[in-house]
């Protein structure tokens, strides 16, 4: 059974969001709050899976709470269920399982609940590795003119060069003045390897490793025509967990 909180100052909004929520299988609401304090309390009693949280809680900050409650279980999956679509790049910085915008729908509700679901019985059945367990499902990248959510799954590596951060993507390469740390720190490190100073790569990736120097490898990689570099130690690290 699916255990979720639903945070919504409105207590119409949030009796309807309750009823929809509970049409799903499989699905249970341990509690629905009005306020931060509330959710906080609650969170912590329950531990619920799922967090439904509205962004303006009464002059309250769902952001915050949202981050508030993260720092409690990072694991938790928050949806963000609002009327305000403009603060959606803000939401997926904190690692918002999806963002839904007022009126809600009944199938997208559920859809949402039912990929989580799915995640959740994965997980269970996977033998635990001592790696991170974190779920990152999307990056946002701030460019000049926009912001881009990426899919991690799409990102294939990750290059700094010429004061710039390129994102590359089996479709499409991204430009950020982002750095390569701050990008480091929003992928899963289950499957990203900071491989050289100068890159970043998803291991499972990997295509072929070749020597390019002294203590430096050059690393080919599936779906792309781009290379990166790789140091001794790192190739050392990556030799042992994957016993080549």
């Amino acid at each position: 059974m699916l255990k979720v909180m639903v945070v919504e100052d409105d207590e119409q909004i949030r009796m309807i969001l309750g009823k929809m929520i509970e049409k799903s299988e499989g699905c249970q609401v341990v509690s629905s709050c009005g306020n931060f304090a509330a959710a906080i309390s609650d969170f912590i009693k329950l531990r619920p899976d799922v967090v439904f949280m509205d962004i303006d809680l009464g002059g309250e900050s769902g952001l915050d709470c949202a981050k508030a409650i993260t720092e409690v279980d990072p694991k938790v999956k928050i949806v963000f269920a609002t009327a305000h679509s403009e603060y959606m790049a803000n939401a997926f910085e904190i690692y918002a399982f999806d963002y839904l915008v007022k009126p809600f729908d009944l199938e997208r509700i559920s859809k949402t609940l039912a990929r989580i679901k799915s995640m959740t019985e994965t997980a269970s059945l996977e033998v635990p590795t001592g790696k991170s367990d974190f779920s990152f499902d999307k990056l946002v990248i701030r460019g000049k003119e926009e912001i881009n959510l990426i899919d991690t799954e799409d990102i294939i590596m990750v290059e700094r060069t010429d004061g710039m951060t390129r994102i590359v993507t089996k479709d499409e390469v991204f430009l950020t003045t982002t750095s390569l740390s701050s990008v480091q720190e929003k992928l899963n490190p289950a499957r990203f390897m900071r491989c050289h100073k100068s890159y970043i790569i998803r291991t499972d990736a990997v295509k072929k490793l070749e020597i390019y120097g002294r203590w430096t490898y050059t690393v080919t990689l599936k779906d792309t025509q781009e290379t990166a570099l790789m140091t001794a130690d790192k190739y050392n690290e990556m030799k042992q967990n994957f016993a080549f």
